[in-house]
């Protein structure tokens, strides 16, 4: 009786390390298409479209349940869509990338879980009266994280939004502006806060310069 247990525990246990791994993206396994590095992984993705438009760099990796999408055609509109994600970047859980225009995360950045960056949005003309999720679709500009640089938890970079290397952008913030390198940034929507100062080795208060 424990033996025949034993065997169905184990029958159920390499039937999700099957399914784990038919999951999984890499370089091996990328039934998607995307120009993926050696090292590089998706974990569990839930929705991944236009994978020939994404490049995913070198030891990077994504948690699972993720929306990447570069979005070619939508109802009669047509675009050239990239989403570049660089090498030793860590994305979390739940996190939702779309581009029509570029999406750029460069090196060794860091993303927490449900973070929300897209270089789009839906227009809204009511004299259509359609619903919002068919109205056209338009770009104000790429979006681009620089190096090394972190975003909290659900922070939301939109379009147009160009942040510097090392930069840190705090939980739940919403980032409609561009900031430069070495920003701390925060709030809804996200402001300066402080920045690094090489003079006295910390973050200083923006006031404090």
């Amino acid at each position: 009786m424990k033996a025949l247990i034993r065997r169905k525990l184990e029958n159920f246990i390499f039937q999700y390390i099957d399914k784990y791994r038919q999951r999984k993206i890499s370089i091996d396994n990328n039934p998607y298409g995307i120009i993926i590095k050696k090292k590089a992984a998706i974990l569990d993705p839930n929705i991944i479209k236009g994978g020939k438009n994404i490049s995913i760099g070198e030891n990077t990796f994504i948690g699972r349940d993720i929306w990447l999408s570069a979005i070619e055609n939508y109802e009669s509109q047509s675009f050239s869509p990239k989403i570049s994600i660089g090498k030793n970047v860590a994305i979390g859980n739940y996190a939702c990338i779309t581009a029509i225009n570029e999406i750029i995360i460069e090196d060794n950045c860091l993303l927490s879980e449900y973070v929300y960056i897209s270089d789009h949005g839906h227009g809204f003309n009511p004299e259509r009266n359609i619903r919002p999720a068919l109205q056209d679709l338009s770009s104000k500009g790429p979006v681009k994280i620089g190096e090394n640089t972190f975003l909290g938890f659900r922070v939301c970079v939109l379009p147009g939004v160009v942040l510097g290397k090392n930069c840190i952008v705090g939980s739940h913030s919403v980032v409609t502006k561009s900031f430069p390198d070495y920003s701390m940034i925060g709030g809804i929507p996200a402001r300066l806060l402080k920045v690094y100062s090489f003079e006295v080795k910390d973050w200083v208060l923006v006031n404090e310069k």
